[in-house]
């Protein structure tokens, strides 16, 4: 009964999502604050129903009940609560569903903000955003139903694959479906300047906040699934630009681009029709995402579904929400205003070239995660496209990018002074040099590249808190004035800093560990060892482990530097018997910055074991840095700026 509550609460949140849609537009058509009105309380209700629905699904999972299909495929009673939760969003139709939940959960909140929105620029937004649900939540009703029931019921299910059974995976979907979905929002935002005429400053104002949450969670959602893929997968990396990755990274890139152009837009005018445009793109690569993941078109152990024909649907999806919005810039962005000139040294154009390179960077991404999907279309040979072809396109746009970053905030609005930020700027100059060259002495092997991009990634971080004693007057003042410069600095100032501060950590990280990592794989029998990055590993035994669903081999593995004990890492290989899959639970062992990675692989015959080990040096900076960048985020989001000025600012219709 309480998975026919929850169908039938779905078919509800369709109807309400609809009538939300059409009572919105006839509000605004006819200047009827009632009918507006009408609108914003049907997406309230709208994200209550689906919220019922999300529920009645967790219920059928908790419960293990194996009469719903989807339950039946993706669950056991033998596995542990928390997967049993997780399930409930594990599969593609708990996956739509999830997204469905963000979706009215977005609208719901741009419905029920009462503070700055002009009521026509509202109900546009609120009318957009229920159109968006009517066509998602038609899918999973018409197409993607989780509540279908089984005519036999089964006694068991088949479980939940083994790889998602995991901490990460727990949490990684929810942050990063709410990121993704939350670019609805400036989406629709979009819409509605581009219905009204007025995409001006006051618009990329209320743009902003919202953009910074969908970042900040779609920051969050990458990073844990990177950190999954680290320790889950047993391949000792964290990013191998596989395609379902790329799809989560594009819309990244392009809420990175307008968080940049709105603040064009809001403080100077400019740039208001790129930052339209970008905010329509944002939300259209996240519906790409969705597409890719679940349309079967690739083989991913990110991927939901392999099914063709829900495929085509998506894409319809994908073809009409972005065609209709594309379509109605192509029609008024026109008529929006060009905004102020500036001169081509300043902060504007510091900001159009950081928009530009990170667009191209969006393209060229887009260009190695499709081509293979269309050429395999069009010919019938399966390629692939890997990181040879990032590392040579992606990455010299991302050094143009980075070597720009600092140099930004520093320059004047209108019209900036060149030399007077490089006089600003050589301390960072300074020390990121000496820090790629002492690199380059020191670390060996010697490698040119890397050092340069550990001095990339030292010009980023000096050059943040360059900026911010500029807001201080650090030295330059008493210490009196510092502290009181440093205490009254905006939210948005400090976010600001902690996001380039922690895209800085991140290149550290990423370079040092890319670099510099030590691999080394033997067969081992108990006693013997293996030496990597400076570390002996000895093998000391093998037991055997009944977990709550699975049965595992453990390794104890004693690693020694120099003689001295370290640590003892306990790397497992598992079997669940549900799905008759096998899976590799890597140990690490934390060396300040830096991990031992160790992975027990199969058993070989004469009683030896595969064991691959990794020495990852600063790997831990991979996952730090952008935290410390979604942490800026919230701050920014936190600040009163963007949550209040907008009332004052705003003209009353």
């Amino acid at each position: 009964m309480i998975a026919e509550t929850g169908a039938y609460a779905l078919i509800l949140a369709l109807v309400l999502s609809l009538a939300q849609a059409v009572l919105s537009v006839a509000g605004r058509w006819r200047r009827a604050s009632v009918l507006a009105g009408a609108g914003a309380g049907a997406a309230l209700a709208a994200f209550a129903c689906v919220a019922v629905a999300f529920a009645a699904l967790m219920h059928a999972f908790v419960t293990s009940d194996f009469s719903v299909a989807n339950v039946a495929a993706n669950s056991h009673t033998e596995k542990p609560m928390l997967y049993k939760v997780a399930g409930t969003w594990g599969s593609h139709e708990g996956s739509m569903l999830l997204w469905c939940l963000a979706l009215t959960g977005f609208g719901a909140a741009v419905a029920g903000f009462r503070r700055g929105l002009p009521p026509g620029l509202k109900a546009v937004t609120v009318a957009t955003q229920g159109a968006i649900g009517t066509v998602f939540l038609a899918y999973t009703v018409f197409a993607s139903n989780p509540f279908q029931r089984l005519a036999q019921i089964p006694i068991e299910g088949r479980s939940l694959n083994p790889l998602l059974q995991d901490p990460a995976l727990a949490f990684h979907p929810p942050a990063l479906y709410a990121g993704y979905v939350g670019m609805s929002v400036v989406f629709s935002l979009a819409v509605a300047a581009l219905v009204e005429g007025r995409a001006d400053a006051a618009w990329a104002r209320w743009v902003r906040p919202w953009t910074l949450m969908a970042w900040s969670l779609l920051t969050v959602g990458i990073t844990l699934g990177a950190f999954w893929a680290y320790y889950e997968l047993g391949w000792g990396g964290w990013w191998f630009w596989d395609p379902v990755e790329n799809a989560s990274f594009m819309p990244w890139l392009i809420a990175t681009a307008l968080l940049h152009s709105a603040i064009v837009t809001e403080k100077r005018g400019a740039l208001a029709g790129w930052s339209v445009f970008l905010a329509l793109a944002a939300f259209t690569f996240s519906m790409l995402g969705a597409f890719l993941v679940r349309s079967g078109v690739l083989t991913s152990v990110h991927a939901f579904a392999v099914d063709p024909t829900r495929g085509v649907l998506l894409l319809m999806i994908l073809g009409v929400t972005a065609g209709a919005g594309f379509t109605l810039f192509a029609w008024r962005a026109p008529a929006l205003s060009p905004g102020g000139v500036f001169a081509p040294v300043s902060r504007e154009s510091a900001l159009v070239l950081n928009n530009i390179l990170l667009a191209a960077a969006t393209v060229t991404v887009l260009l190695g995660t499709l081509y293979p999907l269309i050429r395999e279309a069009a010919t019938g040979e399966a390629i692939s496209v890997g990181p040879p072809f990032f590392n040579l396109t992606f990455t010299p746009l991302m050094a143009a990018l980075l070597i720009l970053l600092p140099a930004g905030p520093l320059l004047a609005w209108k019209r900036g002074d060149a030399l007077g930020v490089a006089q600003r700027l050589w301390v960072a100059a300074l020390i990121a040099v000496a820090c790629g060259l002492l690199a380059f002495a020191v670390v060996s092997p010697r490698k040119a590249m890397a050092s340069a991009g550990l001095a990339m990634g030292a010009w980023l971080i000096v050059g943040a808190l360059v900026e911010l004693a500029e807001r201080t007057r650090a030295f330059r003042g008493s210490g009196a004035e510092t502290w009181r410069r440093l205490t009254g600095l905006p939210r948005g100032a400090w976010g600001m800093t902690f996001a380039h501060l922690g895209l800085g950590v991140f290149v550290l990280g990423a370079c040092f560990e890319t670099a510099w990592k030590a691999e080394a794989a033997e067969t081992l029998a108990i006693g013997q060892t293996l030496n990597v990055g400076g570390y002996e590993l000895t093998l000391d035994r093998i037991q055997g482990v009944d977990g709550p669903n699975y049965d595992a081999e453990r390794a104890t593995i004693t690693a020694r530097r120099d003689g001295a004990l370290v640590c003892t890492p306990r790397p497992e290989r598992r079997f669940y018997p549900t799905g008759g899959q096998t899976t590799s639970e890597v140990a690490i062992c934390s060396q300040g910055a830096s991990h031992l990675y160790v992975v027990l692989g199969e058993r070989r015959p004469g009683e030896v074991w595969l064991v691959r080990a990794y020495w990852n040096p600063w790997a831990l900076l991979i996952f730090l840095g952008p935290a410390i960048m979604a942490l800026g985020g919230l701050i920014s989001l936190s600040d009163r700026r963007l949550r209040l000025a907008v009332g004052r600012r705003a003209v009353a219709e």
